[in-house]
């Protein structure tokens, strides 16, 4: 009987290590991606995976993992989907949409508490002028919002790509 409970108690101590060690993993990860995340926004060089779309008119809806938004220095690339009423686009066929890259007109960038990055940036293409508010967040989470003055605004979620955000020049 006392060799059964030396057991036990070795196997609740070794679980209890394995928990500790798991949880200090979890805290340099965050740590790593919270590094990563910081760097790639101060250096302009980012790349958000859109998982989710929220249009103005109808239901939130998740997206395939084709869908991002970059940021390279002066240039943003967007290739998002669009779900909304578009108000007047020139006679331009096919339309474009939220599908370019075009350099930035205007750039401000805001970190909050520490943890929230607050980016607002326009671009223009020769269908629409785009104001973009994203916020991303230590934990590589990002909300984007999408206005224009020929368009239903459009919002997204997603994630930075760390590997992409420090392999890229």
């Amino acid at each position: 009987m006392h060799q059964i409970r030396q057991i036990l108690t070795w196997i609740v101590l070794l679980t209890l290590l394995a928990g500790c060690a798991t949880q200090q993993e979890r805290a340099e990860r965050r740590a790593q991606t919270r590094k990563a995340v910081n760097e790639a926004v101060e250096k302009r060089q980012w790349h958000i995976d859109v998982t989710m779309m929220r249009p103005m008119r109808y239901t939130s809806r998740m997206v395939s993992s084709d869908f991002y938004l970059e940021l390279r220095n002066d240039t943003l690339r967007s290739y998002l989907p669009y779900l909304g009423q578009v108000h007047w686009t020139p006679m331009i066929y096919p339309s474009i949409g939220l599908n370019f890259e075009q350099p930035i007109l205007s750039y401000q960038h805001i970190h909050h508490k520490e943890h929230i990055h607050q980016i607002d940036m326009v671009v223009r293409t020769e269908e629409d002028a785009y104001h973009y508010e994203i916020e991303i967040y230590d934990n590589g989470e990002a909300d984007i919002r999408v206005r224009s003055n020929n368009r239903d605004p459009i919002s997204f979620e997603g994630n930075v790509n760390e590997a992409d955000a420090v392999q890229q020049p």
